[in-house]
Parts: structure tokens; C-alpha cells; sequence
């Protein structure tokens, strides 16, 4: 069995954690150190940018 894919890039991850204010954490001690809320604000915001990019396509 392959190693199972994330679906968002590590890219994607990281400019969230920018976006949300721990990259540095994450950068230095890696994505273990981050609090289970930051993990669930990435996935909250990931879902708020893919939504955002739907709704663009549905109105162009």
C-alpha cells in the first residue's frame, strides 16, 4: 500500500497557517505543535476558500 495522499498541498497548509497567524510554530516545531483548534481552523478556512472559489465559478 502507497502512503496515503493529504488532500490539501503542504503549500495550501502553509499559507493558512500564515493566514491564521502560526506559521512560525509550525515552521519551527512542525504541524504536531500546532493546538487541535488551530487544525481545525485550518480546515475551517480551507472549506471557506474552496466555497469562495465555487461560488466565482457559478457566477462567471
Amino acid at each position: 500500500m502507497g502512503r496515503r495522499r493529504g488532500i490539501m498541498s503542504e503549500q495550501f497548509k502553509m499559507e493558512i497557517a500564515k493566514e491564521l497567524g502560526f506559521y512560525d510554530t509550525v515552521k519551527a516545531e512542525g504541524w504536531g505543535a500546532i493546538t487541535t483548534r488551530d487544525a481545525g481552523n485550518i480546515v475551517k478556512r480551507a472549506i471557506q476558500i474552496a466555497e469562495e472559489a465555487l461560488a466565482k465559478q457559478h457566477t462567471t
